[in-house]
């Protein structure tokens, strides 16, 4: 910084007389741009300068950024870009309070992008004043000139006394934009709060999707100038999405209600498919999604935010909104399109919902003389067909439980009819009049099987939008069943446990204890003393189950009751297929009743199914012929299993009888644990 030198005396009297102009001007003006042009005028005739320039500093992100640029010369050169505080003489200028003056620009002169583009338009010397207010400091107020030694210690004296009337005018400026940013930013959000509640009111009282897409797409266009707003669903039958409703007044008609939308070529199913929000630019979306941006610019449309529809984990479609102006929508406006796309999604959900519910009360309504009989029957076993000793010995044991409220737990493989044991423990027992509630453990993903058992509150967990009764709640004096138990996460086990030992429970989102009267039954495929030992299974659970276990037989180990099941499913499926079948071929029966049915009584009840499908006359036509394959490649699965056998007794030998863990068995032959207690189980390996 070179000294200041004293140059001949100026008019000093026009100069003060100027300044008392410049105060009086810029006292009102609120505008930077209109200040520094009318500055400029003013101050021609009393300064030498060629440019004259205002910087601010952003004391936030430590740089000094050009704010305006007066000047009679076309400006050459590389435009300077924001600049750290220590490559601008602006900041020595703040921090020593004093015009920072460099009478000749050269070599010598510190500050080289600035000193560079200074020489590139023939500027000699400068002077940068600064800018401070008592309340913060602004920037700097900076004159040019192409002459060497432009200005005397006097001039600059004067300049100072202008920038000191500039500060106040730059801060009174600052300020007025701010108050309107903020203002601006206030009414946006007041208009966006406005069309929230005014499409919550409308997801309260509406149970029609498009009555509430219309009413959420005009409220959007008259608060925010949307000119497109389209509403997609999953399609199931194509996979794609599908247009449902469209709100775009003045369109030329190529987007069309009803049109699918294809999952892999189109924003909605990109959207769909990632389930994030995105704002598209239209060469963007002609990158991403051609064939719907050669649709959108038939339309003029430019500019887009796609948002997806989802509610209780479940994406049901897309909303999208479009502009017919470039860069219309911006990142800060997603979190409100997201709050309105969850509006809608819950609307969607609940609409669908009140459909699920309106057609199962018409189900209901027709099915509730036949459920009554059903559940109110007087025959003690009427579904439980059979004479065997195994099955005799069931059903005994069934009688002499049933009138006690004991848990019972009961064993058996898939299909061999546990259910209708439970159900008649249930019918035999003094809680008949009650409810028979069953739930299939395996059937419900782990998050959601707490809320079924236990029902939860609205608003315990996103998507919980009214209170749910649970299956105990609705068991009360009644029976519970509980299908596939070991499939229980241990984490839920405890809960269980208390509801069996202390009989209350509270549900999701709710601290208040409810008490049930409910009696358990539940069933398993599983060896859940074997899952106590590894423990995937409480032991004390196991033991408050186990009270009264009953085995139920699979069908190759009650092969004389096949005849008498198959007759049944003959009779019950050409009944209600309207045809009449008297005979059964001997040999049909004996290639049945030789088969070994893995899939017990299921797989017997849809094979027979089947056989009155295509049997047109009175006697049934069985494809006997698929069970002799079955039963040959069980040949071929009985040697597997022997290898597979001699696999895994191999395995337990080398881990000493551990089956988990980093040297257990199943880590040795490359499997899970649980399957290959599963296959244990099977195969009847112990360890």
């Amino acid at each position: 910084m070179v000294p200041f030198v004293a140059r001949s005396p100026e008019n000093v009297k026009a100069r003060y007389e100027a300044l008392l102009e410049v105060a009086e001007s810029i006292s009102t003006e609120r505008q930077l741009a209109t200040l520094f042009a009318e500055l400029s005028r003013r101050l021609k005739p009393l300064v030498e300068f060629d440019y004259i320039t205002l910087t601010l500093a952003d004391f936030e992100e430590g740089v000094v950024r050009l704010h305006i640029l007066e000047s009679d010369k076309p400006v050459t050169g590389r435009p300077l870009g924001p600049m750290a505080f220590s490559e601008t003489p602006t900041m020595v200028a703040l921090e020593t309070g004093r015009p920072y003056y460099m009478p000749h620009v050269g070599p010598e002169m510190p500050f080289e992008r600035l000193r560079d583009l200074l020489e590139t338009n023939g500027v000699q010397s400068f002077c940068v004043l600064p800018l401070r207010t008592a309340q913060r400091q602004l920037g700097g107020l900076t004159f040019g000139s192409t002459k060497p030694d432009a200005y005397s210690a006097e001039t600059i004296e004067f300049m100072q006394q202008v920038a000191h009337q500039v500060a106040v005018a730059v801060d009174n400026a600052l300020n007025f934009e701010a108050a309107r940013t903020y203002e601006r930013a206030l009414a946006r959000e007041r208009d966006r709060l406005r069309a929230l509640l005014e499409i919550n009111n409308a997801v309260v009282s509406s149970v029609a999707s498009k009555e509430l897409f219309h009413t959420a797409s005009a409220l959007l266009r008259s608060a925010f100038g949307m000119d497109y707003t389209g509403l997609l669903l999953l399609d199931s039958e194509s996979g794609d999405l599908r247009v449902v409703a469209i709100d775009f007044p003045d369109g030329a008609g190529t987007l069309r209600v009803d049109a699918l939308a294809p999952m892999d070529d189109s924003v909605a199913g990109y959207v769909f498919r990632t389930r994030q929000g995105r704002i598209f630019g239209f060469d963007e979306m002609k990158s991403v999604a051609p064939a719907t941006a050669r649709v959108m610019e038939a339309e003029g449309l430019r500019s887009f935010c796609a948002m997806p529809l989802v509610a209780r984990g479940e994406a049901l479609g897309v909303l999208v909104v479009g502009s017919r102006r470039d860069d219309f929508f911006s990142q800060g406006d997603m979190g409100f399109y997201t709050q309105v796309a969850g509006q809608v999604a819950i609307a969607l959900d609940n609409a669908l919902s009140y459909k699920r519910v309106e057609e199962l009360n018409e189900r209901l309504a027709e099915e509730k003389v036949y459920l009554e009989d059903e559940i109110r029957t007087d025959s003690r076993f009427e579904e439980i067909i059979g004479q065997s000793r195994a099955l005799k010995a069931n059903l005994q044991q069934v009688e002499t439980v049933a009138p006690t409220d004991a848990t019972v737990l009961i064993y058996g493989e898939t299909g061999t009819g546990k259910e209708l044991l439970a159900r008649a423990i249930h019918n035999l027992s003094a809680r008949r009049r009650g409810t028979f509630v069953k739930l299939n453990c395996a059937a419900i993903p782990t998050g959601l099987l707490e809320s079924e058992l236990f029902g939860h509150e609205k608003g315990a967990f996103t998507g919980a939008i009214a209170q749910r009764i649970g299956r105990f709640e609705l068991a009360h004096h009644g029976s519970m069943f509980l299908d596939e138990v070991g499939e229980i996460p241990l984490e839920l086990q405890t809960k269980l446990l208390r509801v069996l030992q202390e009989r209350e429970f509270e549900r999701l989102g709710s601290s208040r204890t409810i008490r049930t009267d409910a009696r358990l039954v539940a069933a398993t495929n599983r060896d859940l003393a074997a899952m106590v030992e590894e423990r995937d299974f409480r032991a004390d659970l196991y033991y408050r189950l186990n009270v009264f276990p009953i085995t139920v037989p699979p069908l190759r180990d009650r092969r004389e009751d096949i005849p008498l099941l198959v007759r049944y499913f003959v009779q019950q499926n050409a009944r209600r297929m309207n045809r009449r079948i008297t005979s059964i071929p001997a040999e049909t029966m004996a290639a049945l009743t030789r088969y070994h049915w893995p899939g017990n009584i299921r797989e017997l009840a849809n094979f027979i199914e089947r056989a009155v499908i295509l049997s047109p006359g009175a006697t049934l036509h069985a494809p006997v012929r698929e069970l002799k394959r079955a039963t040959a490649s069980s040949g071929a699965a009985v040697t597997l299993a022997a290898a597979e056998r001699e696999a895994i007794e191999r395995a337990l030998r080398e881990s000493g009888g551990k089956v988990g863990g980093a040297d257990g068995a199943a880590a040795r032959l490359g499997m899970k644990r649980t399957t290959l207690q599963a296959k244990m189980q099977k195969l009847g390996v112990t360890k």
